[in-house]
């Protein structure tokens, strides 16, 4: 068998790491990403520091359902601004060319991970005189609500509006998600083009390996009469 010339690997070498983040950018772009969970705003569905794998192409092929736990682009001002402390000219170059071609993420899309609880058309109200929420007139017993919380502590009454989402964190005393942002322009709404997709499944860390169904308390639901 003939062995490669060391001189014919290195000329070979620039165009295999341009393929490899051509590949890259693909696949993050259309495919699939994996994002890291800085906050206990999802558990005990997702623990801080957990990793989940998101599925873009259901953006394009399918469509976002009520119990999706998706990520999403910050809508308006529901997360505070990041400041780059990055101080030296050439760090900061390169910082930004690795995020231009999508090795890293970009700081001014911040990014939240909530489950989808109304989708558009769907009646929302918290709630009835059990404690659960309303989805258009059916009373939800939500198994994934993190134990020894309620469905919510914060009373609201929404109708969801065409290509938009009302989402909520499982852990729903330590999560601002909709229900705190009905005074902003979009009412707590998330409009469907800042979602980026569907969170899969948790790979990381071995022990929290797990997969991301829909839960059949949402999915069981009609439509608003």
């Amino acid at each position: 068998m003939k062995v490669p010339k060391k001189g014919s690997v290195l000329r070979e070498l620039p165009l295999l790491l341009v393929t490899a983040i051509i590949a890259s950018v693909i696949v993050k772009a259309f495919l699939f990403q994996a994002f890291y969970i800085p906050s206990g705003s999802m558990e005990n569905t997702l623990r801080i520091n957990d990793r989940v794998i998101v599925n873009k192409l259901g953006n394009y092929l399918g469509h976002i359902d009520r119990g999706d736990v998706v990520v999403f682009v910050d809508p308006g001002n529901w997360l505070p601004p990041i400041t780059d402390s990055t101080s030296n000219t050439a760090t900061r170059l390169l910082k930004d060319g690795l995020v231009s071609v999508g090795l890293l993420p970009d700081p001014a899309d911040q990014a939240l991970i909530k489950r989808v609880i109304g989708v558009a058309g769907d009646h929302v109200v918290c709630c009835d005189k059990t404690g659960h929420l309303v989805i258009n007139g059916k009373s939800i017993v939500e198994p994934y609500v993190a134990a020894g919380n309620v469905p919510s502590d914060m009373k609201f009454d929404v109708k969801v509006p065409a290509s938009s989402i009302w989402v909520m964190g499982d852990h729903r005393g330590a999560s601002e998600d909709s229900r705190y942002h009905q005074d902003d322009p979009r009412k707590g709404m998330v409009p469907l083009s800042r979602v980026v997709g569907r969170a899969v499944a948790v790979v990381w860390p071995i022990k929290h390996i797990t997969t991301l169904p829909r839960p059949s308390a949402l999915t069981s639901i009609g439509v608003v009469k």
